[in-house]
């Protein structure tokens, strides 16, 4: 594992034309990040100005804990999963666009725009494990011989069981903290996850029928697993509730290598679509 860290890079009198001098000298990390997790224009980077100069010590102390933070993360894969990762993790300042992702590899690089992460150390911790989750995801997979060339990347089904896979190994990796922490990242998702326990059925109704309803799947991501979606309940990432609710009911049923390995199998598609269903006619 290579962190490569841009911080000491990220200008300090700021303004777009020194910000784009920034990117450039990161071309692999920014022209992936503009093109899938930001918006590159003018106007969302004077936005982005502004806001930096009010975080400006939070972003700091996210630099100063995140290197740390993500050593010992990829350490406790290592102890408890025997995986170590092969990968480079960037550490840039974004302009406010997603918090944190993986590039769209098979074992993919991960990047966390500290603009948009919590210094607060245990949620922070969360969502490294988060991301590292999903790397050992398809490592563990890849280790079983998954045929890559059938997977339907573009499909939510595919996307739940991902982000039920990140979760529940975050859940191992940091344990016991309130429960929340795991979906919002910070201290601040209680009221979130007591709306998604309290509208379950609703929530994973509308989900199923979105999917059905030939909503593409641009669309279906901005309003369910997107940071900027969430206008159906006013809730953004929605689906990450439905993914572990999911995950966590086939690990009671088939155990934890068997549910990481679900889209190996022919009828994955089917398997989903009848517990969403059986879920939104409870």
């Amino acid at each position: 594992m290579k962190i490569i860290d841009t911080f000491s890079s990220f200008p300090k009198q700021r303004n777009i034309e020194r910000l784009r001098a920034y990117y450039k000298k990161y071309p692999d990390i920014f022209d992936y990040y503009f093109s899938y997790h930001c918006k590159d224009t003018s106007g969302k980077l004077e936005q982005a100005i502004d806001k930096y100069a009010d975080g400006w010590d939070g972003i700091k102390k996210v630099h100063q804990m995140i290197r740390p933070l993500v050593k010992d993360v990829a350490r406790k894969f290592g102890e408890n999963h025997n995986l170590y990762f092969p990968i480079n993790v960037n550490l840039i300042v974004g302009a406010y666009g997603s918090n944190a992702y993986t590039i769209r590899e098979i074992i993919a690089d991960i990047t966390f725009a500290m603009e948009r992460l919590t210094y607060e150390k245990k949620p922070l911790q969360v969502i490294i494990a988060h991301e590292f989750g999903h790397v050992a995801h398809h490592m563990i997979s890849d280790n079983h011989e998954t045929n890559w060339t059938q997977m339907q990347w573009d499909h939510p089904y595919i996307w739940l069981l991902q982000e039920g896979a990140a979760t529940h190994f975050s859940k191992q990796i940091v344990p016991e903290l309130n429960e929340s922490i795991y979906f919002s990242y910070d201290c601040e998702g209680e009221a979130w996850l007591t709306f998604a326990k309290e509208n379950r059925k609703e929530i994973i109704s509308c989900f199923v029928n979105d999917v059905h309803a030939g909503k593409t799947s641009a669309e279906i991501f901005k309003e369910w697993f997107s940071i900027n979606g969430g206008t159906r309940f006013g809730l953004t990432r929605l689906a990450y509730f439905i993914a572990d609710c999911f995950f966590q009911d086939f690990i009671w049923k088939k155990g934890e290598i068997n549910t990481l390995l679900l889209w190996k199998q022919a009828d994955f598609f089917q398997v989903m679509d009848s517990w969403l269903k059986n879920k939104a006619a409870l």
